[in-house]
């Protein structure tokens, strides 16, 4: 690994300290003085607060002068909560950008250009992929105008999410649902339909090992258009509650895209999962699958319209990971071709 390389990865590394879920991307920055020595380390802790740039150049100081900025996504040219991180270099005597990323975003993008008119050596791509997926969701937000969608279910080998007289708790063990709890966190809002809100009365926080809610949360939002009682658990102080009387997806998304949201998870019911999987607004499948069966109730998805087997909606398996007893499946809806109908053994 060269110099640049370690630098940038570096970078990605201090990155990885912001938060997932906030509308604005996690970025680094590692800041070499003119002899190539680190001298400053930031990373973007959240909107409204100093950008990596800005947070490594104030580690730097006076030996920024002359010097590199590593930075994991193309230096920001506009002025909004803060100031443009291009100014803020040029002010520092930057004279050299290497970034991993440009910056799909038109209101924010040009910064590359700025610098190097300016005189300031620039490179990009360095590290690129590896510092993409650290904002797939960001970067897939600006560039379709809608959040990555996330569909979670969690059901038996049956594919069956409560039992035939509705009970539903607790089809998967503790360790599945802690690690909901952490998908949970890393996402800016977390949607269901009005027929789980009124079955389950969820709260849909997301909670510590020790059962208190945690220090932050995702936007709850409800789909529908029937009412909840306000004794509805969702609609307690914890956490903010959005009410989407619609039942078109599009629109959904629509509404938390304005609100800066990129990463949505979406927990049901079968009725919204079919929903926005007919409208083929679904990026992820997460599925957490419980060793038991039950034969009957409420299955992950409803109607999709499929009647043959060479329509089914199929998937690319990305992890299996054992969550014991469970078992938790992601999974991508697959670019390639539907397969010929064969018949089954």
């Amino acid at each position: 690994m060269d110099e640049r390389t370690a630098l940038m990865q570096r970078a990605i590394d201090a990155a990885r300290l912001g938060p997932q879920a906030d509308p604005n991307p996690r970025v680094g920055c590692v800041v070499t003085d003119a002899a190539g020595r680190v001298t400053g380390v930031g990373h973007h802790r959240g909107a409204g607060t100093a950008h990596a740039e800005v947070d490594a150049l104030a580690q730097a100081g006076e030996s920024a002068r002359g010097g590199t900025a590593h930075v994991t996504l193309e230096p920001c040219n506009h002025t909004g909560r803060t100031g443009p991180c291009t100014a803020a270099l040029l002010e520092a005597g930057i004279t050299r950008v290497v970034f991993a990323v440009a910056d799909p975003d038109p209101v924010a993008a040009g910064g590359a250009a700025t610098l190097a008119a300016a005189g300031v050596a620039v490179e990009a791509g360095v590290l690129r992929e590896a510092a993409a997926a650290l904002n797939e969701s960001w970067l897939h937000a600006r560039r379709t105008g809608r959040p990555f969608v996330i569909a979670k279910s969690a059901s038996t080998l049956d594919g069956r999410t409560a039992a035939a007289d509705g009970s539903s708790r607790w089809i998967t063990g503790e360790a599945a649902r802690a690690d909901v709890h952490d998908l949970r966190s890393r996402c800016g809002a977390v949607v269901v339909g009005t027929g789980t809100a009124l079955t389950d009365d969820p709260q849909l926080t997301v909670r510590t090992a020790d059962g208190a809610d945690a220090v932050g949360q995702p936007l709850r939002v409800v789909v529908g258009r029937r009412g909840l009682p306000a004794t509805a658990r969702v609609l307690d102080d914890a956490a903010e509650t959005l009410l989407l009387a619609t039942h078109d997806p599009a629109d959904v998304l629509a509404a938390l895209h304005a609100r800066g949201i990129h990463r949505v998870l979406l927990e049901g019911g079968p009725t919204l999962t079919a929903a926005f999987l007919r409208a083929h607004l679904v990026d992820e499948v997460v599925a957490y699958v419980a060793p038991a069966l039950l034969g009957g109730g409420p299955t992950v998805s409803a109607d999709l319209g499929v009647r043959t087997i060479a329509d089914a909606v199929r998937l690319d398996l990305v992890d299996v990971t054992v969550l014991p007893p469970d078992v938790r499946i992601t999974a991508r809806p697959s670019t390639a071709p539907p397969a010929t109908a064969q018949t089954g053994t």
